[in-house]
């Protein structure tokens, strides 16, 4: 049983796609319904259903401003509208699928059907990482491992200069010049990496300490290696250097 929300200015709109998903399918269960996006945005901060059906034309705040105000999307995500000119700007906010009002229910039987195989894979690639990440506890030469772009990433430790945060994204900076975009929130990378040898020293970044060149005590900042500057939170100073 899959578990749902739906977000729409229109409560009509909400009764009738609540009677279709109830009447048409027995995979999918409601668990809350939201006529304001702000209310929305609060229970999700805590609660992460399996599906999202979210109507783009609202008032107060669209569609597109809701998904880019999302602190996580581990769910599906279902626009709904009216107007079939949305459809490409959906896809490219990474929607799973989109329904055209009024919702026709051969459309929404096939949606329930992507709904289920795209919660089959992240719960399939979740297990794998699980897996992959209680071996590499037990291995000497530590690695840590990433999902991203529809692949697992190993990533050795030594590789790894430092981290950057931005919203829901971490950028890892590598040896040689390198780049990894994944879509983890530096708290949740941070839990990954190997107490000893990184180090949170800012709210944007992590540090390899391995990798420290130098400390400006005067300026606050770390000079990496690879000659990156970066800030160091006065009140972590102190845990930082004791650390080095």
């Amino acid at each position: 049983m899959l578990n749902a929300v739906i977000v729409d200015d229109e409560p009509k709109a909400i009764q009738s796609l609540s009677w279709e998903l109830t009447n048409f399918s027995e995979d999918i269960k409601i668990i809350k319904t939201f006529t304001n996006p702000e209310d929305a945005l609060g229970f999700l901060k805590t609660n992460t259903p399996d599906c999202l059906f979210l109507d783009i034309q609202m008032p107060t705040m669209d569609g597109f401003q809701f998904l880019e105000k999302l602190t996580t999307r581990d769910f599906a995500v279902v626009i709904t509208t009216a107007y079939d000119e949305y459809a490409i700007k959906a896809l490219k906010h990474e929607a799973m699928d989109y329904l055209l009002k009024p919702i026709d229910s051969d459309d929404l039987s096939d949606t329930i059907q992507k709904i289920i195989k795209f919660n089959s894979r992240i719960l399939n690639s979740n297990k794998l990482e699980k897996i992959l990440l209680d071996i590499n506890k037990k291995q000497s030469n530590k690695k840590i491992t990433l999902n991203t772009d529809g692949k697992l990433m190993f990533l050795k430790t030594k590789d790894i200069l430092f981290i950057q945060s931005d919203g829901n994204y971490s950028t890892f900076f590598l040896t040689k010049n390198q780049k990894l975009v994944v879509t983890k929130k530096l708290k949740d990378v941070n839990s990954l990496l190997p107490e000893h040898e990184f180090f949170r020293i800012h709210n944007s970044f992590i540090v390899n300490l391995n990798k420290v060149k130098e400390f400006l005590k005067t300026d606050g900042y770390v000079v990496m290696e690879s000659n990156h500057k970066i800030p160091v939170a006065r009140q972590r100073k102190s845990d930082f250097l004791k650390k080095l």
